[in-house]
């Protein structure tokens, strides 16, 4: 039995699985390649009800997309984990993936094992990080321009998206920024309505629980509690004797005397992880504290960091006074902002913290904003950790002019593995080229003349002109975190791709094993993605 793959040509059925995996890989990839570098288009993405996201962001059309093929999948989940380790560059890991294993597929096809192909392909990829390390240029300190200019690039030239992470980036520090697991991403807030803005302080996007309680407090005490704010609870069945009922107003008096103690000591801000009971409310608004319930614990563990104060669960209320003094964290003011209806914390005397919020003009557009910011931040972030390369894609034909050499040095099959490095790395250059409206063959060869002429790794196209450019006085800046884990993931998911002899459905329930590709002869091709 034939089997054909994406040109219509008759392969051994072996090989069926592997050439439908290459397909769906190829469809994956073709439906982002279009949005990468200045002038790519944006894709509209339609639900069963008709809701519409409108994105240029690579793993937001990834996520959204109705995906059923199994290789489809592994794709979007390296793409996924690019997006959570680095925060960016998902389009690019896609598009190289995407490469890597058509290329892998030919010449596979033309006869070169599987296994040196493979071979081949992770001796690339190791050494292109390598050679991208080599080139990387460090960032001065939290005050170089050159910081802007990844933000920008990032933030597909919205320069009020730049300027406001980067104001971010200098009133936290560079020490902040360098912490494992603080990302700037998680400061982004977009609001429809809202002004630009940066400052020194958090936003919890809950309302005041009561209108009566005050709209602003300064000299603020907070306490933070991981539970439920109210009396404990008594089983019904306890209710109906003597005992139960009598320990159930125990219990009453109990927790009106622990709210007593937080009056007492001067606590004027309670944020509450679950539901605040009535009695509580009524209390605490007539001694004029400020309480929001239902408070995520993404948001507790922000404000703890910023205030200082410990989270404290409802059995803790029960401690001694002085023991609760240790759990109270402090800020200079708290207030309302009754327009977007949202409770601001500022001057918190724990560890700095900046809050980036980006206006939208309407709710439509609000979830773009907040993703180009959030790409933005996570950018500049990485610039500061582990410094910057030069962008637009040169940086990759820089790399591929080095691994050309490299190809000599391997003896055997294994060189065709480098020249699907090779094809990867020159790809997205390429695809930036063709989205600008040029052609990518004559600019791709343009660009490797002149570089090794000028013995320079950052020359590139101008998409405004199609002329050559250097990258680095256009101020086009990757962080090389990015670059390394795009590559990475790509020769992650192709090695993954290209090691699947077989496909076989899983049987259902008492039914028998059907193996695609020999005993059901054209079912891996009928499968979806």
């Amino acid at each position: 039995m034939a089997f054909k793959d994406g040109n219509n040509q008759e392969v051994d059925e072996r090989l069926a699985a592997l050439i439908t995996n290459s397909n769906a890989i190829r469809a994956v990839a073709s439906a982002v390649e279009g949005t990468i570098g200045p002038k790519g288009l944006d894709i509209m993405l339609v639900d069963r009800f008709g809701e519409v996201t409108i994105t240029n962001d690579g793993v937001t059309i990834l996520k959204q997309m109705d995906v059923n093929h199994p290789a489809a999948k592994m794709l979007i989940n390296i793409a996924r984990a690019q997006q959570e380790e680095v925060g960016d560059g998902t389009t690019t890991a896609t598009i190289m993936a995407g490469t890597l294993v058509s290329e892998g597929v030919n010449q596979i096809l033309k006869g070169v094992p599987v296994a040196r192909v493979i071979e081949g392909i992770k001796y690339g990829v190791k050494r292109a990080q390598e050679i991208l390390e080599s080139k990387i240029i460090p960032v001065k300190d939290i005050n170089d321009p050159a910081l802007k200019s990844v933000a920008l690039i990032a933030g597909r030239e919205h320069e009020d998206i730049a300027e406001l992470v980067t104001q971010a980036a200098k009133l936290i520090g560079e020490e902040k920024l360098k912490e494992k697991n603080f990302k700037l991403k998680n400061t982004v807030m977009a609001r429809a309505g809202a002004e630009n803005e940066v400052f020194m302080g958090i936003i919890i996007d809950r309302e005041k629980m009561n209108k009566q309680m005050p709209g602003e407090i300064n000299d603020v005490r907070v306490l933070l509690i991981d539970d439920a704010l109210e009396a404990e609870e008594i089983a019904p069945e306890a209710l109906r004797t003597e005992a139960g009922f009598n320990r159930y107003l125990q219990l009453k008096e109990e927790f009106r005397k622990n709210l007593q103690k937080l009056i007492d000591l001067g606590v004027n801000l309670i944020l509450v992880d679950k539901n605040v009971s009535d009695e509580a409310e009524e209390i605490l608004t007539d001694a004029g504290v400020i309480v929001l319930e239902r408070v995520s614990r993404t948001d507790l563990e922000k404000v703890s960091e910023h205030t200082g104060a410990r989270i404290i669960k409802r059995i803790g209320l029960k401690k001694p006074i002085e023991d609760i003094k240790n759990y109270i964290g402090r800020a200079e003011r708290v207030y309302e902002d009754e327009k977007l209806e949202q409770i601001r914390i500022v001057g918190g005397k724990g560890k700095p913290m900046a809050t980036i919020l980006v206006g939208a003009a309407t709710e439509e557009i609000v979830g773009e904003r907040e993703r180009i910011a959030k790409d933005a931040a996570s950018s500049l972030q990485a610039a500061v950790r582990h410094g910057m390369v030069p962008g637009g894609g040169s940086i990759e034909i820089a790399i591929s002019r080095e691994m050309e050499k490299e190809r000599d040095k391997i003896k055997g099959m294994a060189s065709y593995g480098i020249d699907c490095v090779i094809a990867a790395l020159k790809r997205p250059l390429g695809q930036i080229v063709y989205n600008s409206g040029f052609n990518p063959l004559e600019k791709i060869e343009e660009v490797i003349y002149t570089q090794a002429q000028k013995d320079s790794c950052s020359i590139g196209i101008n998409c405004d002109n199609g002329e050559l450019a250097d990258m680095l006085e256009l101020g086009v800046l990757d962080p090389a975190l990015v670059k390394l884990h795009a590559i990475k993931a790509a020769g992650e998911v192709a090695e993954a791709i290209l090691r699947i002899d077989t496909i076989i459905k899983k049987r259902d329930e008492g039914a028998p094993i059907q193996k695609t590709g020999q005993d059901a002869t054209g079912g891996v091709g009928e499968m979806d993605f």
